[in-house]
Formats: C-alpha cells, sequence, structure tokens
C-alpha cells in the first residue's frame, strides 16, 4: 500500500516543483510551460500563500502539485483564491494524486476561512471537489467567455455561519498574464 503524505510546499520543494510542473505540462512547442513561470511569478507576488502550496509526496518523491494563490472579486476588493496550477508527474498519473492534493488545498483554505476558489478546467473533473459554473454566482474574469470551464466552489465557514457570495469581477494578479 502507498502511503501519500499531503503538505504545504517547504523551502526544499521550490527546485521539485518546477521540475513537476515542466514535466506534467511538457509540450513540443514550449521549451518551458508557462505554468513554470506563473508559479515562479507567484512566488514573488501578494497573490502568494505559502500554506495553500501544497504537495503530494510519495516515498520522497513529490508526485502532485496543487496552488491556491489570491485573487480579488470587485466591487470591493473582496478575497478569494484561484486554483492553478494543479500537477501530477506525468509517470503517476491516474492513481488519484491529482484529487488527493487538489482537496488537501480546499481543506486548508477552508480551514483559514477562506471562503471562494476559481478554477479554470475541466467541469467533469472539478465538479467532483463541488465547483459550479461561475456564471451561476455571477463572477466574471478574462476566462469566464470560455462558459463553463470557468468554474467556482463556495467553501464552508468553520463557523457554520451563511455568508452571501460576492459577485463581480475577479481579478487576478500580473503573473497570470503570461499564462
Amino acid at each position: 500500500m502507498t502511503t501519500v503524505r499531503l503538505r504545504p510546499e517547504g523551502l526544499a520543494d521550490v527546485a521539485p516543483i518546477r521540475r513537476l510542473v515542466a514535466q506534467a505540462f511538457a509540450s513540443p512547442e514550449t521549451r518551458r510551460p508557462p505554468e513554470v513561470q506563473l508559479v515562479e511569478a507567484l512566488r514573488d507576488s501578494d497573490a502568494w500563500l505559502p500554506e495553500l502550496s501544497m504537495v503530494a509526496e510519495v516515498d520522497g518523491e513529490l508526485v502532485g502539485y496543487a496552488l491556491l494563490s489570491r485573487v480579488l472579486v470587485q466591487p470591493g476588493a473582496i478575497p478569494a483564491l484561484a486554483l492553478g496550477p494543479v500537477a501530477v508527474r506525468p509517470d503517476r498519473q491516474r492513481r488519484g494524486y491529482g484529487r488527493d492534493v487538489v482537496q488537501a488545498a480546499l481543506d486548508a483554505a477552508a480551514e483559514l476561512d477562506e471562503r471562494l476558489v476559481l478554477v479554470l478546467g475541466n467541469p467533469a473533473y472539478y465538479r467532483r471537489f463541488g465547483f459550479e459554473p461561475a456564471a451561476r454566482f455571477k463572477l466574471t474574469s478574462p476566462w469566464s467567455g470560455l462558459g463553463d470551464p470557468w468554474q467556482a466552489l463556495v467553501l464552508p465557514s468553520t463557523d457554520g455561519a451563511v455568508e452571501p457570495v460576492p459577485s463581480g469581477e475577479v481579478i487576478f494578479p500580473a503573473p497570470w498574464s503570461q499564462v
């Protein structure tokens, strides 16, 4: 039985995360995938939340990665999170590591009383975590024109309070313009 250790990244994980993301997003067209640059640029920005940069580790090797970073919903500069990139080492895909690391990141965000997570991705995949089309919440972004892949998840409040979901334009930090 394989034991998966899920945890926030540490200082020693920077280079292994870079390699993992590069492998997961490799394509013949790009020497260095933009997702690698995105993670590095977010680390140097105000959007970086180190406790929400999660890794999945098996036998001392990183096999999965999920990042939640700060975005804002306007009007009101209401804090929210963007999920991405999510990466699994190609030789370890389809074993549940992606699901595990995404769920760990979402659980960590809920524990920090974060309320809203946005993602651009496959609706069939992200629906399992509770994501819904962001249009239902009247949330827009540069990607909202893509339809159902633009998704939102309302996280449960730790105190059980029910708060209204913000609506408006989701403002991404500058590093996202590289993707």
